[in-house]
């Protein structure tokens, strides 16, 4: 996966405010996926066509353009306690100008690219079009990171998850 996954399917969404979050959503058909175990814990990286899913332990993270929902962006945080894990959801969406954008964009195919426990998905249209997702485990914290490009926009929206244990 040297460059990441190509995708034939288009993305459907194409500007971070198209973007919903959701947490405990059933699992959408996905265009890739990886799973993990991560010291015990099952890890699910899901690529859609409309952004990502992460299942792991009892949380189920959907960031992705839903249908029938507003959309409006990713919120800036959250937080929750699920099942005694504690949750905590953060996100920003940079505006790039096409130089930085498209570095920035290499950069985070190669941190992915090749890596276990990584994801990279690079749909049709243009080499920065991608959506990357990457988890670890540290004792008993589970961290995940997503990207998602938006060329058309010079947008990039990430995300840092972290869920530790009871």
């Amino acid at each position: 996966m040297s460059a990441g996954v190509r995708l034939t399917a288009p993305y459907l969404d194409t500007r971070a405010d198209h973007l919903s979050f959701a947490l405990g959503l059933p699992a959408r058909e996905a265009l890739a996926v990886t799973r993990l175990d991560l010291g015990g814990l099952s890890v699910e990286l899901r690529l859609l066509g409309a952004s990502h899913q992460v299942f792991a332990g009892p949380v189920g993270e959907t960031l992705a353009c839903l249908p029938g929902e507003p959309g409006g962006g990713p919120p800036s945080a959250v937080t929750r306690t699920v099942e005694g894990w504690r949750y905590r959801f953060e996100a920003r969406v940079l505006t790039c100008e096409a130089e930085e954008f498209t570095a920035r964009v290499a950069a985070v195919r190669g941190r992915t690219a090749g890596r276990e426990g990584a994801l990279c998905g690079v749909f049709p249209g243009s080499p920065d079009a991608v959506t990357a997702l990457a988890a670890r485990r540290a004792a008993r914290v589970i961290t995940w990171r997503t990207w998602h490009t938006y060329p058309q926009a010079g947008q990039i929206v990430e995300t840092r998850t972290r869920l530790e244990a009871p």
